[in-house]
């Protein structure tokens, strides 16, 4: 395969969706799929009311609302970082008993218009938790120490992240 050119789609089969169907620019919007982040025997995230991002080659990452969040864990971090079409995004360390993990979760406090919906909301990158659940299922976390992901039954891949895939 030529560098930039990405491979062939996985076949999507029942109840799942291709990544390469999803849209870029990234978009937004409200799912009911209950997310669920469980740490140190800690539930640390229970939403049903989440927004998820999608963009193509990327599985879904899910944003909760704070109220869903067991904040007494999150503390603000100084880490801050820029998306195109997100605006600013600010990070949060989690800290359960001596365990801190540094930039855990970040925000957009003031998002781009297109993602006023996830103003308030809180996106956790899958691998340092013990846990991570939709709907029940453990999830597989999105390859590449950059992207925060979260792969599911309801995906079909390739996605991006893994070695190679740096200019999908």
């Amino acid at each position: 395969m030529r560098q930039g050119h990405h491979p062939e789609p996985d076949p999507v089969g029942p109840g799942q969706e291709s990544v390469w169907d999803y849209p870029r620019p990234a978009i937004a919007g409200p799912t009911t799929r209950r997310i669920q982040i469980i740490h140190r025997d800690i539930m640390l995230v229970d939403s049903s009311n989440a927004w998820r991002t999608l963009e193509t080659s990327h599985p879904p990452t899910y944003y909760v609302p704070q109220s869903d969040v067991a904040m007494e864990y999150l503390s603000p971090n100084s880490r801050r970082s820029i998306c195109e079409w997100k605006g600013q995004a600010n990070y949060w360390n989690v800290t359960i008993g001596d365990e801190r993990i540094e930039a855990a979760a970040w925000s957009y406090p003031d998002p781009t218009p297109s993602f006023a919906g996830i103003r308030d909301h809180l996106a956790f990158y899958p691998d340092p938790f013990d846990k991570c659940l939709v709907d029940g299922e453990v999830i597989t976390p999105q390859a590449g120490q950059f992207y925060g992901g979260w792969i599911s039954q309801y995906e079909a891949g390739p996605f991006k992240g893994g070695p190679g895939s740096r200019f999908w």
